[in-house]
């Protein structure tokens, strides 16, 4: 499974519903988890985003899906990144280095 960090920002629809908050990231997580994947975790934060959530999933299409599912409501926009473990980072190194 790949990993993805998504940093998340509310819309002005989703800090009028601020109280609704760990409700939708439990229907979030089952969304996910109808799509294949899976939220391993999500933060509110301080600072420039207002979540970030780390989600694994088979594929870049998956994770696509589901974020555009998630987008797709109206209380985040999100920037998502295709975060790389140590063992991956390691095959790309040694890919790189020929």
């Amino acid at each position: 499974m790949s990993t993805y960090v998504t940093l998340l920002n509310w819309t002005d629809q989703g800090i009028r519903n601020y109280k609704d908050t760990a409700k939708r990231a439990e229907a979030f997580a089952a969304g996910v988890q109808k799509l294949g994947a899976k939220l391993l975790n999500i933060y509110w934060t301080v600072g420039s985003y207002d979540l970030v959530a780390i989600v694994e999933a088979p594929d870049d299409e998956t994770a696509t899906a589901a974020l555009l599912q998630l987008g797709g409501v109206g209380n985040v926009r999100t920037t998502t990144l295709r975060a790389f473990d140590r063992e991956e980072m390691g095959r790309i190194i040694a890919k790189a280095a020929g």
